[in-house]
């Protein structure tokens, strides 16, 4: 038997397989963004004075909970995280023109979320764009979620868009770290996007978890009986996305 053939076909295959590989590791080994200088472009908008500035756009792209809704059908806007942080950001920038604008609605996942993405979110010609799906994406699987997570993620870099992702606020059955548990399952896998796309993380979980281990109830973060967060919750992923503007 002529072994030449089949080593030099082997060897190629071998090198294929290392080219890939190393692809694939320089590809998730960027890691999540670094809260010190990624959104600096943004931040130096905001500094500008007039006539020198111009409006900077931060679209609350996701489901009902940046839409507002508290205990369905109530919409409590003034309440909300996007408001907040409209709030937030003018107290700390109050020399910049700011539009938080929500394209957030109730009841869809992040594959709805993808396929408007385009048309309702880069429309508005972002500078910043958050995305909070997760709570929905519970029903649609880890699989497909990622697939529209990604998507979504892939068009704003292609606009030069900065990119948050946030982790979930909390539903009535969660338990930290309870490693089956959903909330827990999308959570990680948020944080792996973040670190793939080398964007940036708004881990709120983590801070909802820590409140329920110093002996908080899950119903006291929560306006309704099932997954929707109280004023309280919404302070808690402010507070997590204003870190990000240090």
């Amino acid at each position: 038997m002529n072994r030449t053939p089949f080593l030099a076909l082997f060897s190629f295959g071998f090198l294929l397989c290392g080219c890939n590989e190393q692809s694939m590791v320089s590809r998730t080994a960027q890691g999540i963004a670094e809260k010190k200088v990624y959104l600096n472009n943004v931040k130096n908008e905001l500094f500008k004075k007039w006539p020198d500035n111009r409006a900077v756009n931060i679209v609350c792209h996701g489901h009902s909970v940046p839409a507002g809704y508290f205990a369905t059908p109530v919409v409590d806007t003034f309440n909300s995280y996007p408001h907040l942080l409209h709030k937030a950001l003018k107290e700390k920038y109050p020399n910049a023109v700011i539009n938080v604008i929500v394209t957030a609605i109730g009841g869809e996942n992040s594959m709805g979320g993808a396929k408007r993405f385009k048309a309702d979110v880069l429309n508005h010609k972002p500078d910043l764009v958050l995305i909070d799906y997760a709570l929905n994406d519970r029903s649609s699987g880890l699989k497909r979620s990622y697939k529209a997570w990604s998507e979504m993620i892939r068009m704003a870099k292609a606009e030069g868009v900065k990119v948050l992702l946030l982790t979930p606020t909390l539903d009535a059955k969660h338990v930290p770290g309870d490693d089956q548990g959903p909330l827990n399952q999308h959570a990680k896998q948020i944080r792996s996007l973040a670190a793939e796309y080398n964007v940036g993380l708004v881990d709120s979980l983590v801070i909802f978890d820590s409140a329920i281990e110093k002996g908080v109830k899950n119903t006291e973060l929560l306006s309704n009986a099932w997954n929707h967060p109280n004023r309280r919750g919404h302070d808690i992923v402010v507070g997590e996305i204003i870190k990000w503007f240090p």
